[in-house]
């Protein structure tokens, strides 16, 4: 089953490689520098680390707020004295 998919997958890059020449040659296609814009910057995965480690620094504060909160002791009500 693993040559298979294999050979699917082979194929599906040479369809999309022999379609994407022809709108090329045919002019329909975008040039590569408008479609491909490069590879990630070092910036840009910093950013993506930083937001990741506040977004994970939010949810520990809001949990340790929740689970502090369901763990105190609920006075239980009192009928009021007629």
């Amino acid at each position: 089953m693993n040559n298979l998919s294999m050979m699917l997958t082979g194929s599906r890059h040479q369809a999309y490689d022999v379609l994407s020449g022809g709108l090329h040659r045919c002019g329909l296609a975008r040039e590569r520098s408008e479609r491909d814009r490069g590879a990630v910057s070092l910036e840009q995965v910093l950013w993506f680390v930083a937001a990741g480690v506040s977004v994970a620094v939010i949810a520990a504060i809001l949990w340790n707020q929740i689970r502090d909160e369901a763990n105190t002791p609920v006075e239980s009500p009192v009928a009021p004295n007629p």
